[in-house]
């Protein structure tokens, strides 16, 4: 079985590996370049996006992870995740992949006192159905800008929160602290070409 891997640096990799593994979907840690061939796409979890990227970069994963998503391996960044995709970090030169067209804001939203969840619609057009969801925004980004290569899935006030290009998937929020899987069978099914049996897939809540 096709093994998806989750970058175990720092953050809330194990919460993504519970969700992956409920799906049926083999999953695994994820914390040296050696490891890369192995997996069939990536997940980088929120965190520290300071932290997790000093740390790519110290381990030697940083250029093995960005030839490798430029090569075409599917990757899903949630929170901190989105904010080392995005090619632009607007007031930081932070190391980071820089792998999909966006500039975000950090922090956007406040403070860890400040985090709240909100209901979205998922427009999962590559299925033809829209799913409600629930977001969880801690300390989250904000997409300020959008290259024309990349598709808004779901919005909250306006603005992007599930992006898509080609086969990089972000999300501003923490789809894996939710009892929805929606957002993860989605990024193994449509990014990942995997198969899952719909009885693994709990429904959106």
């Amino acid at each position: 079985m096709s093994s998806i891997g989750v970058l175990a640096l720092q953050g809330d990799f194990d919460k993504h590996l519970a969700m992956l593994r409920g799906l049926g979907q083999a999953a695994q840690a994820l914390r040296d370049a050696s490891e890369l061939p192995g997996i069939s796409g990536l997940i980088i979890p929120g965190g520290e996006s300071t932290t997790i990227g000093m740390l790519m970069e110290r381990r030697g994963l940083l250029e093995p992870l960005r030839a490798a998503i430029a090569a075409g391996l599917p990757v899903f960044g949630t929170c901190a995740g989105t904010i080392l995709l995005a090619k632009e970090i607007e007031g930081s030169d932070q190391i980071r992949l820089g792998s999909m067209d966006m500039r975000v804001l950090r922090n956007a939203y406040g403070s860890q006192v400040d985090s709240f969840e909100a209901r979205l619609d998922f427009n999962d057009a590559e299925h033809g159905k829209i799913l409600e969801l629930e977001g969880v925004f801690i300390r989250a980004p904000r997409i300020e800008s959008l290259g024309p290569g990349l598709k808004v899935l779901s919005e909250f006030d306006g603005r992007p929160v599930l992006v898509r290009q080609g086969k990089m998937l972000a999300a501003t929020f923490h789809p894996e602290l939710t009892s929805s899987s929606a957002v993860h069978a989605y990024f193994l099914e449509t990014l990942c070409g995997l198969s899952l049996s719909s009885a693994n897939t709990p429904p959106a809540s």
